[in-house]
């Protein structure tokens, strides 16, 4: 048996400029948090021939091709895996479609199983840029690469992505006592909202391929602030990381009509009013989780609890994608 974890992640910085439509034309840059919540993916070899799988579904197929999950199908397809007996589980903390990057977590920690099935090591580059390869290559979705990169690498990364596809990532400078304070101050509350992010980044991505000039000056200045952003960590100047969250939330609900709705702002706007320097919404938009920088945590927390949004307390993730488990 093989287990594998991958962790979750959140935007803080620069989100929407790893999209290929754009970066392949003007590169991208962004910063991104693993956190320790986690996509799990159990592998056992079944006594029986077929596969089963287990995931929000549950299905049997005798061959690959039968498989209607399309990322564990492409994923033992771009492997090769010969084994015609294998039960896939996958378990996850957080459900999909909440923003928080599930879809890149899963693709990573189920080809990190299969790789370990195959008593391969894999470096972790190696490893998002084939899950970069299924999901944008192959299955066509009009997302980034940003999901895939942090959740292969975990720690607080930023990632430069080349004009000619190639992904540079390196840890953020931050100092101890600054990942301590960042930690305690961060504080991610769950909207009750769940979408697909593909829904909401095509119309951005197909505005980046037509070249509309609104959205690529947009992410011109989201690329700017990231920048910025990693600045502000990596000097311990907290308060302008919060004045900065700020900011990027004003530019990303300026890209899609989807970002946001009436109930949306409102919570964002009770949050500032009660202690709150800068938030945005994690992910393409539309719902999932709002994160807050606040100094003042206690009188925030009573406030969005009296709202009725349910907060989820977190960590850092340090590791990345890794094998738990291979007995």
């Amino acid at each position: 048996m093989i287990i594998t974890r991958s962790p979750l992640r959140v935007s803080l910085g620069g989100g929407g400029t790893d999209l290929p439509s754009y970066s392949r034309e003007h590169g991208g840059f962004l910063i991104a948090g693993a956190i320790d919540k986690y996509v799990y993916i159990n592998i056992h070899s079944r006594f029986v021939d077929g596969f089963l799988l287990k995931y929000s579904q549950m299905e049997e197929a005798a061959s690959i091709d039968e498989i209607r999950h399309p990322i564990i199908r492409e994923a033992l397809r771009l492997l090769d895996i010969r084994a015609r007996n294998l039960e896939i589980t996958s378990m996850a903390d957080i459900p999909a479609g909440t923003g928080l990057g599930s879809s890149g977590s899963f693709a990573t920690a189920l080809l990190k199983a299969l790789h370990a099935h195959q008593k391969n090591l894999i470096h972790p580059q190696q490893l998002a840029e084939q899950a970069c390869q299924i999901e944008i290559d192959i299955l066509k979705e009009p997302i980034g690469k940003q999901d895939q990169y942090i959740a292969a690498y975990g720690g607080i990364t930023s990632f430069e992505f080349g004009k000619n596809g190639s992904v540079t990532a390196a840890p953020v400078a931050i100092r101890e006592e600054t990942l301590f304070n960042l930690e305690d101050n961060l504080l991610l509350f769950f909207t009750g909202y769940s979408r697909p992010a593909a829904a909401v980044l095509k119309d951005q991505d197909d505005r980046c391929s037509r070249g509309d000039a609104e959205m690529t000056e947009n992410l011109h200045f989201v690329k700017e602030l990231a920048v910025s952003t990693r600045r502000a960590l990596e000097g311990g100047d907290l308060a302008e990381f919060g004045r900065l969250m700020n900011v990027h939330w004003e530019y990303k609900k300026r890209r899609s009509i989807a970002m946001t709705n009436p109930r949306i702002d409102e919570w964002y706007n009770c949050a500032l009013s009660n202690g709150a320097s800068g938030g945005k919404l994690i992910g393409a938009g539309g719902g999932g989780f709002l994160m807050f920088y606040a100094e003042d945590k206690s009188r925030l927390r009573h406030a969005l609890r009296e709202q009725g949004l349910k907060e989820v307390r977190f960590r850092f993730d340090f590791e990345g994608t890794r094998v738990l488990s291979h007995e």
